[in-house]
């Protein structure tokens, strides 16, 4: 659903069959208002590529040949990839994938977006930057060039400027994790500057998103559950976040582990630090109330990126 303040819009779809993503996008052109469709072939889950999505479309070129000429010929809006380095870290795959994606040469294909960690690497170690240097390089001089955007651990805006100097991959970077740990992420970028952002400020922000998924699933009973269960995943990337005066070394790494026990310079920023899923609930309840006496919670997204 997009928001008014969304100048950019876009969705991204995922699914095992070419028919599957023509329908879908079918459904897109004619009920929704978007500036861009993303064809996910990055999912690492075994749910997605058990079924033929998510990363598993990587090695299946007539499959995505079928996709991507259906979804081009289906959409008026851009139609942009994004995709891993390959399945294994050893014998990555997208420099040749990309190559193929170019030589079909379907109008529509926008940009494709690598992430620098192959399916089974998942978020463990760091994002291979030169590898995507080695993506964007690999197209054919001779054909029209699709815009590479690279992803992977850009947790400040110095990470940013460092990953977009690369003069193969300088148009702009993919953020992700980042801005689930740090939202104010885009605007550290825009402002050339870390920012010590407060305990109340980021309160401020869980009681903007509280107020948006009330008004998104309404203010009953189950609509408050539905924005609790949202909320409560969000703060299992956010208390990640370290606050910058309390670094010793400022930018704080994406593969870093947060020290156990750490305190805060306040009560809530020592909450907010928390690892443990009790105190994001009661993060929750300062916002959206208490909750049942046999409420339990369980993150889906297990933190695994960390050194």
């Amino acid at each position: 659903k997009r928001h008014p303040d969304e100048d950019i819009f876009g969705v991204q779809i995922a699914a095992g069959f070419p028919d599957m993503y023509t329908r879908v996008c079918e459904v897109i052109e004619k009920e929704m208002d978007v500036d861009f469709v993303d064809l996910n072939l990055g999912c690492p889950l075994d749910i997605m590529c058990d079924k033929g999505a998510g990363a598993s479309l990587m090695l299946r070129d007539k499959k995505l040949k079928d996709i991507v000429e259906g979804v081009t010929n289906t959409l008026s809006c851009p139609v942009t990839i994004k995709m891993r380095t390959g399945w294994d870290e050893s014998k990555p795959i997208a420099h040749k994938l990309v190559s193929k994606i170019q030589s079909w040469g379907f109008d529509g294909v926008g940009a494709v977006m690598i992430h620098g960690r192959s399916r089974l690497q998942r978020y463990t170690k760091l994002a291979n930057w030169k590898y995507i240097e080695v993506v964007a390089n690999s197209q054919s001089d001779d054909l029209p060039k699709i815009p590479l955007i690279g992803n992977g651990d850009i947790f400040s805006y110095t990470d940013y400027e460092e990953k977009i100097a690369n003069d193969s991959i300088n148009t702009t970077a993919m953020l992700a994790r980042g801005a689930l740990i740090k939202p104010w992420l885009p605007t550290e970028i825009k402002e050339r500057r870390h920012w010590d952002i407060s305990a109340s400020e980021r309160l401020d922000i869980l009681k903007d998103f509280t107020k948006f998924g009330l008004e998104h699933w309404g203010s009953d009973q189950q609509g408050i559950n539905n924005t609790r269960r949202f909320l409560l995943e969000w703060l299992s990337f956010l208390y990640r976040y370290i606050p910058v005066g309390m670094l010793e070394v400022v930018p704080q790494q994406m593969n870093h582990r947060p020290p156990v026990h750490m305190c805060g310079r306040s009560d809530l920023e020592t909450l907010m630090l928390s690892k443990n899923c009790q105190d994001w609930v009661k993060i929750s309840e300062m916002v959206l109330g208490p909750v049942p006496d046999d409420f339990l919670f369980e993150p889906k997204h297990k933190a695994n990126g960390y050194k």
